[in-house]
């Protein structure tokens, strides 16, 4: 039996695409077991994310109901008790200091005016080196004065009428 060249190369095509076919549909193939691999990892990334998205819907459900309570009346009144300081003025009320200076000046220990107003020159000296600010500065502004005005005037209420003791 006698082959032709082109007989010869029909034959070692089909032969190499048998082979490749082969290859390809066998469930021992590393390129279906890396695919396999692949979409297992993928399932496990998904599940993880999930599970992650319904952490953190139940962690904002639980501070959106926490946030809807109501406060009590104590937490919001400028006055925790009757004839007691409140527990934080406003200092950003004092000319010179903006709300960075008072969150330092919080920071500090500095929450309400009589604070400031009980302040000493080595204390003035002390908070104007930690806020940045140049020596003098806490007397030039007169904050101990705006204070103590601004203190008179929480004791006195709007229009200078004195705050209704209850």
């Amino acid at each position: 039996m006698s082959f032709t060249l082109n007989e010869i190369a029909l034959l070692l095509i089909a032969m190499a695409i048998g082979l490749v076919l082969g290859l390809m549909l066998s469930g021992r193939g590393k390129y279906k077991r890396a695919f396999r691999d692949e979409r297992r990892a993928h399932a496990e990334t998904v599940k993880a994310q999930e599970a992650r998205d319904k952490a953190t819907e139940k962690r904002i459900a639980e501070l959106e109901a926490q946030q809807a309570r109501p406060v009590s009346p104590v937490a919001t009144s400028p006055v925790a008790t009757q004839g007691s300081a409140p527990a934080r003025d406003q200092l950003s009320r004092i000319s010179g200091i903006d709300p960075q200076r008072e969150i330092a000046l919080n920071e500090a220990g500095y929450h309400r005016y009589d604070q400031i107003v009980a302040m000493n020159a080595e204390q003035e000296a002390t908070m104007e080196a930690r806020l940045g600010l140049t020596p003098g500065t806490v007397a030039r502004d007169d904050w101990r004065g705006q204070a103590r005005s601004l203190q008179g005037e929480r004791k006195t209420g709007l229009f200078g009428r004195p705050i209704a003791s209850a």
